[in-house]
């Protein structure tokens, strides 16, 4: 696991009160994926409602709440691919 990843994983649990009602993947292109679900995140690459891909730059300013999840996807830096509905909760918590 890179230490990009372990670092996601830690600000994630540290964002979310508690955990999410579905189950998302955050893919970091060249560094590895996290699951997120009701137990909140970890390190994992398994089956999820959404996936969300982005790099490691674009995932790391959303978390710090310097790049706004919507306007990411709108402007191509972060692919989304499943439930939208879902993507949108993910959004909410994390914003």
């Amino acid at each position: 696991m890179s230490d990009v990843v372990t670092e996601a994983v830690a600000a994630l649990n540290a964002k979310m009160d508690g955990g999410f009602d579905g189950t998302a993947k955050f893919v970091i292109e060249d560094e590895g994926a996290i699951m997120i679900d009701d137990k909140g995140a970890h390190a994992g690459d398994e089956e999820a409602d959404v996936t969300l891909t982005a790099t490691a730059e674009t995932f790391k300013a959303i978390l710090d709440g310097e790049e706004n999840p919507t306007t990411a996807f709108m402007t191509g830096k972060l692919s989304v691919d499943g439930d939208m509905g879902q993507a949108m909760k993910l959004a909410g918590v994390l914003g």
